[in-house]
């Protein structure tokens, strides 16, 4: 077996021995040498974005004082939900490596998949209201031209 996602696993077995949430484990992953490991912290944290790999992410980021994982990889249990895909895209990780699926996550009684039919669908439309455009472009503008900003 891989030896960081057995890492992963072990990080998925705490999240639910100690019913802190879903058997989700992630380890990062750079240059061959574990960063860092997350598991599923959502019930104890009573945080929804508290994810296996989110907290890995948080965790990769503190001790690499970046918030550029580029050159990293990321090890997780399961598939990751539309948010943890777009945190591992925002982060620069490299490569994602999974061991369960989508299907089998929603087999286990979690919604994942149901947010994926919400980005495919139409339903945006009616949850996403654009409002105020004028005022936030103002605060844009101000962002861009900024002198002393920091680049993503």
């Amino acid at each position: 077996m891989d030896k960081f996602m057995e890492e992963a696993l072990k990080e998925g077995r705490k999240a639910i021995e100690k019913n802190e949430g879903g058997p989700f484990g992630a380890v990062i992953v750079k240059d061959g040498k574990i960063i860092a490991k997350g598991h599923n912290r959502v019930l104890s944290t009573n945080d929804p974005t508290c994810h296996g790999e989110i907290d890995a992410i948080r965790k990769a980021c503190k001790k690499l004082n970046t918030y550029d994982l580029k050159g990293c990889i990321l090890y997780t249990t399961g598939e990751p939900c539309p948010m943890c895909a777009c945190a591992c895209l925002w982060a620069n990780i490299e490569k994602v490596y999974y061991g369960c699926s989508i299907s089998d996550t929603e087999d286990i009684g979690f919604r994942d998949n149901g947010f994926y039919k919400f980005f495919e669908q139409d339903k945006r439309k009616n949850y996403f209201i654009q409002t105020e455009k004028v005022k936030c472009l103002t605060l844009y503008n101000d962002y861009k031209n900024k002198k002393d900003k920091k680049e993503y």
